[in-house]
């Protein structure tokens, strides 16, 4: 499923094997290839192969690494991950956990927050 906090979703979960990016590694290095060969031949110069490699295995390679579900949930792009087998138990807690919040009324403090 796709989902981001810019959605504002209640929560945010990950399985061990999902990935979490705009798009493929291999396909965002060669982008980022093709940009900057663009770049280089816009401004007169020679394209250097072996930077643009570089530049395409480098992305590549940072790309896939940062688009784990353990890298992403230790940013905080979610709300953790859960093994597969216990996703029906957490949906059901999480719908009972929403409906509940949806029936409270909340009573604001009027001061602020006090931390002990």
């Amino acid at each position: 499923a796709m989902c981001g906090r810019s959605l504002s979703p209640d929560f945010i979960f990950a399985w061990p094997n999902s990935h979490v990016a705009v798009m493929g590694s291999a396909q965002a290095g060669k982008v980022l290839r093709i940009v900057a060969e663009g770049k280089q031949k816009a401004s007169g110069q020679e394209p250097n192969p072996q930077m643009l490699d570089f530049l395409e295995q480098s992305t590549a390679m940072k790309l896939e690494q940062q688009s784990t579900a353990l890298f992403n949930t230790a940013m905080l792009h979610d709300d953790g991950i859960i093994d597969p087998r216990d996703t029906r138990k957490l949906l059901i807690f999480l719908l009972q956990t929403i409906y509940e919040a949806q029936q409270r009324e909340l009573n604001p403090t009027r001061f602020g927050v006090s931390r002990f």
